[in-house]
């Protein structure tokens, strides 16, 4: 089988995704109008065929449709299908679909739980190629200080602020992940 696709309704506009045998292969967020859409998937993947959505697919689009009505959504049984991305690539993503809904991290957390500190910048690059919008959620992790407004390609004319105020997330209140590392100390009793 070849790549097949769909466009599906969201509430922030129609949206597209994109599978092969092995996964999930793309996510595209609404662009301006569904024919701007339309046209990003056939010139990221021309062979694509829109067909009826797998299984797998079928539940990406509910998740994806939940987490951007502003509800809880889990991608954990969604497959990718990341043949042909970059091993390094492949390892922001999985460490990006660990952030929780709601909180944001930086380039530089992420290349610190890669164990290469000094590889911000690429962790930067490897999240403007995601593919796998709102899967991989790359719109919570930030530049150091930003609350930018950058997304990848897929992202339509969706910003990261939009998808982050969806979640309910606040960058200043997160937590980074050395934060999430270490444990809370419980409440003071009020006498």
């Amino acid at each position: 089988m070849g790549r097949g696709y769909t466009i599906f309704d969201t509430a922030i506009g129609r949206s597209a995704i994109v599978w092969s045998d092995a996964g999930i292969v793309g996510v595209h967020l609404p662009e301006a109008r569904e024919i701007d859409t339309r046209r990003r998937v056939y010139q990221l993947y021309p062979d694509a065929r829109e067909t009826r959505p797998p299984v797998n697919a079928g539940i990406a689009i509910e998740a994806i449709a939940t987490l951007l009505r502003g509800e809880a959504s889990d991608f954990n049984d969604v497959i990718l299908d990341m043949r042909g991305i970059h091993v390094f690539n492949q390892r922001v993503y999985e460490l990006t679909r660990l952030v929780p809904r709601g909180e944001t991290r930086t380039y530089g957390d992420i290349a610190m739980r890669l164990g290469a500190p000094s590889a911000a910048r690429s962790v930067a690059q490897a999240i403007a190629k995601n593919p796998f919008m709102i899967i991989v959620p790359c719109h919570r992790v930030l530049e150091a200080g930003d609350y930018g407004d950058q997304i990848s390609p897929h992202g339509g004319t969706i910003s990261k602020r939009h998808l982050l105020s969806i979640e309910g997330a606040h960058p200043a209140r997160n937590k980074t992940l050395f934060d999430a590392l270490l444990p809370v100390a419980p409440p003071r009793p009020h006498n």
